[in-house]
This record gives structure tokens, sequence and C-alpha cells, in this order.
């Protein structure tokens, strides 16, 4: 791997001190073999796999469903540890081209090393961000897939010795059912959930429309997460509705890596419609403990959004209230992640809350943040302790990573 062009975020205090900094957005290009090596017989054929599609080899979903197509990696890091900045090249990437960082353990641990990462927070591909590509087959598949990608990766966190945290996927259309499951993933020592933001626009197993998410009927799952203090975290696109890298936001006469690079950006604004719903709902009155994560939205758009929705609160729904103002729940309950932003950060950084602002670096992601380039620049106005909090210990204490 070419390491030269790497550059350490090897922030340090006067004393020498380095912070252990906690990337708390990473992907996993999943190994072609995580469903069909662990499925019993019975599912065997019909987990998540690699086989030849309409004469390309693409990640199907019960027998012929495609869930990607070419069966991409979903990685824009070569072998060399070079970046792929074109988006058809991007796209014409496969398996054996990328770094096996990208999928492999022991080489992810390497690039984190040289990178000056200690943990890594980790996020799926093929199901989808939220897992709504399991929206395709029957309930009982759906169950399988997602218990078998949570046993893969736990298993990943376990031989990773306290470096590699995966975020478990939920049965996200039936509330008992995700109930279970983050119970048994909190017993295999996964630290968070990640989950559709959309549910209402899917069906549950008797037919009927699932209510979203600011219904009481999720209140059992909030309590479950506050009870397990397991945080909630949304991705951008981690729904159907939300996912739209080249579609509806560009205007068909920009090209497609441009409409590819507006529609990438307009996901981060999306993240502020989960979290203003969210607040709106009224659940933080009855759960004050749980934690939300808006990730990959970056930061900037939180000030004004909270902002906005006091304001709009007053303005127009001034019959409803709430125990505190709309913005001040975000300062009690959420956390939002930055990684590209450059200009007047530190400024950004604390008008969002230093204690609410995680780093994330998408790797291997097309726009993750590889090489990381000028952190220290970037965050010179902020003091040791800021740095500390915004790089390492506020993942480390909602996550409960040892540092």
């Amino acid at each position: 791997m070419a390491t030269a062009a790497l550059d350490k975020p090897q922030a340090q205090s006067e004393r020498g001190q380095t912070i252990k900094v906690i990337d708390a957005d990473t992907h996993l290009t999943e190994p072609w073999d995580l469903w069909t090596s662990r499925a019993p017989a019975k599912w065997k054929d019909r987990v998540p796999q690699v086989k030849m599609h309409n004469g390309a080899q693409s990640w199907v979903i019960d027998g012929d469903k495609v869930i990607g197509f070419k069966a991409h990696p979903n990685s824009s890091i070569r072998k060399d540890g070079t970046k792929v900045r074109n988006l058809d090249e991007f796209l014409g990437l496969e398996m054996h081209d990328v770094h096996a960082g990208s999928s492999s353990l022991t080489e992810r641990l390497q690039v984190m090393d040289e990178t000056g990462i200690h943990a890594q927070i980790v996020y799926p591909n093929i199901l989808g961000f939220g897992g709504q590509a399991t929206a395709k087959v029957d309930p009982e598949l759906r169950q399988v897939c997602v218990e078998l990608y949570n046993d893969a990766v736990a298993e990943m966190q376990e031989a990773s010795n306290g470096r590699f945290f995966p975020m478990a996927l939920l049965p996200w259309w039936d509330v008992s059912k995700a109930i279970k499951e983050t119970e048994r993933c909190r017993a295999m020592g996964l630290r968070g959930i990640n989950i559709n933001s959309d549910p209402h626009y899917h069906k549950d197993d008797d037919g009927n429309l699932i209510p979203d998410l600011a219904s009481q009927h999720w209140d059992p799952l909030w309590a479950a997460c506050e009870s397990l203090e397991m945080p909630v975290n949304f991705h951008i696109g981690a729904s159907e509705q939300s996912m739209d890298w080249i579609g509806q936001q560009g205007w068909p006469s920009l090209t497609r890596d441009l409409r590819s690079g507006l529609g990438g950006a307009m996901l981060f604004f999306n993240n502020g419609r989960v979290v203003a719903n969210i607040i709106y709902s009224g659940l933080l009155d009855r759960f004050p403990r749980i934690k939300f994560v808006s990730v990959e939205s970056g930061v900037g758009w939180v000030p004004f959004m909270m902002e906005a929705i006091d304001y709009q609160l007053a303005e127009i729904a001034a019959p409803k209230s709430f125990a505190m103002k709309p913005s001040e729940y975000f300062k009690r309950n959420f956390y939002a992640c930055f990684w590209f932003e450059q200009e007047g950060l530190d400024d950004v950084l604390r008008r969002v809350g230093i204690d609410n602002c995680l780093f994330e670096t998408d790797f291997p992601h097309p726009t993750g943040l590889y090489p990381i380039e000028n952190l220290e620049g970037r965050l010179g106005n902020l003091t040791f302790e800021e740095r500390d909090k915004v790089l390492s210990r506020n993942a480390a204490k909602l996550y409960k990573i040892e540092i």
C-alpha cells in the first residue's frame, strides 16, 4: 500500500499526549461468503451471494433478486492505496481491484495503523445502510439475513481486540423482533443499531403499512435502546426514499458525475429531516436518555436547522409544547459527524456543540476522507480538550470504547 500520501491525525497536547482517534463512520465491503458460509442448508441458496446474473457477477438474494449489480465492491481505494475520483472509473472497479482492507479485518487494521485511527464504527453496504434492501424478500428470509450479518460482524469485532465496531442491522419491519435482535446483539457485544429511516413506506407481515418512527408504535424499541444504552444511528441513504445517488436532485442537463455529486450532497441535508421529525415527535420527552446519531451528514446544517425548527414551532405550531426547546433536544440527545468540512470548522463545531460532534472518514467510499488531510490545521483553533472530545472521547463515551 502507498502510505506516503497519508496524513495521520496526530492530535497532541503540549505534553505530547496523543489522541486515540475514533472514526465514527466507515463501511464493510462484505466478503462474498459472509452469508453463505454461515447459512444453514435450508437457506444457503437464498441468502445474499454473488453469482452470474445476465452475464455479470452480481449480488443476489432469494436466488434471483439483484441487490448489487456486477458485485461492485463499494470501495474507491485501489490495491496500492490510491483513490479513484472519477465516477465511471469507480463504477468499473471489481473486487480484485480494490484494497483488501475494504473487506478483510487484518488489512483494515493495517490501514487504521497507517492512518492513525485507533478504532472504527462500521456500517454495511449490500443490505442498505439502514437494512432497507431486505424489503425485497419475505420476512423469514429477511430475518435470517439480518441475524447472519450480525453474527458475522460480531465475530469481526471480537477478533479486532477493541478496534472494529460494526453497528447491528435490525428486522425493522417488526418492532418486537427488532427489540429481540437489539437485545441479542447487545449480548454479543455490539454497541449500537442502525435502522431504516422511513419504514412507513413498507408493509408488515400482515400487509399493513408500518407506522413511521414518530409513532408510539416504536416506543418499546426506544425503551430497549435507552435501557441497553444502544445508540440509534441514522446513516444517510438509510431508506429507499432517501437514497438518491444520481436521481432527482440534479437537473437532467447535468452530466451523470455532476448529478451524482449533487445527489450525494443533498443526502447530507436529508438527514436533517430525520432529526427534526424525531424532535417534533415528542419521543424525547418520553425517553430523555436515548442517543441518536446522524451519520455521514456533516455538521454545518445543524445550527440553521435547529434555529429554524425553534422558529417554526413558535410561529406556526404555538399550541404545541415540549419540555424543552427543539434545539435543546439536539444538545441532549444527538450527535452529528464531520469529515470534509474546511472553512471555519472550529466555529461550526462549537455552534453545534463540542460534546455533540464525532469525526468520520467514510472509508472506503468515494467521498470519504482518504487520505486524511490537514486535520490538525482545520482543528487548530480548538483547545486540546475540545479536539480530544470531537476526535475521540465523544465516540468512546457513546459507543463504550476503551481508550
